[in-house]
């Protein structure tokens, strides 16, 4: 079982620095389906290991010229206030019910596709910018809606640790659509540290970590996306972004079914 723990790890840990998506998406149901572990746990456990690996991951995106700094700057504005709230609020009335964590499912899951119908056509969609550049949002506009963003996220990531990759690229594709993939992984990747670090820290505080688990995960994680965070930029752009549409409709698919 620790053997497949570390595969696991290694494979999520790869994609994830790859493409910034398939960390919570992918790892949460693979913990409670696959491993059977309890979903606050897994929830909890998956946080904190998703706050280490994509720190190794920024590291190797940052010497790789492949974060946005600017953007990740306001994203946090919105993310890490919002993920402290949402962990008094989980606090002092405890886990979301049943029906609306389906909810947020449904909900990531809708957004995933459409992150993947503007990577398929990202052509078009920049040829629409091109001809038409006042409906893309500029200056102010663009960076309260980042900022809005990030609060949604945080509230998302630290509910139910799905979210930060899948949702964080699918509104850096559609603000940011100039971005290459390669950007788009290392600034998603990047934001996600301390959102993903202040939500696994409120999971400490509600008890609900498995530190034994948590290190099998990281032992294949973290050279699982440092191979994959430095080799993103290499990889040809048309593939990458095959990639990551594969990646998100898949994880799409598991979060519905």
């Amino acid at each position: 079982m620790q053997l497949t723990y570390i595969v696991s790890g290694f494979a999520v840990g790869l994609l994830v620095g790859m493409t910034g998506v398939g960390g919570g998406s992918l790892m949460t149901p693979l913990l409670t389906l696959l491993f059977g572990v309890p979903p606050s746990v897994a929830v909890g456990t998956d946080l904190a290991f998703a706050s280490i690996t994509k720190s190794a991951g920024t590291f190797t995106h940052r010497l790789r010229g492949t974060v946005r700094w600017d953007i990740v700057r306001h994203l946090c504005f919105g993310a890490l206030p919002a993920a402290v709230a949402a962990t008094l609020a989980l606090k002092q009335f405890g886990a979301l019910d049943k029906e609306i964590g389906q909810l947020i499912r449904y909900s990531i899951a809708g957004s995933v596709m459409l992150t993947v119908i503007a990577l398929l056509f990202r052509g078009k969609m920049m040829a629409w910018i091109n001809a038409k550049p006042e409906r893309q949002l500029q200056g102010r506009p663009l960076m309260v809606a980042t900022i809005v963003s990030g609060a949604v996220l945080g509230v998302l990531v630290t509910v139910s640790s799905i979210g930060a990759g899948a949702i964080g690229a699918t509104l850096l594709v559609m603000l940011y659509p100039r971005m290459s993939p390669a950007e788009v992984a290392g600034t998603d990747i990047a934001y996600a540290v301390p959102l993903t670090a202040i939500a696994a820290f409120g999971h400490w505080w509600l008890g609900s970590i498995d530190w034994t688990l948590l290190a099998m995960l990281l032992i294949g994680s973290l050279p699982g996306i440092t191979i994959g965070s430095w080799v993103a930029k290499s990889v040809p752009e048309g593939f990458l972004r095959g990639l990551l549409a594969t990646t998100l409709t898949l994880v799409a698919v598991k979060l519905v079914y």
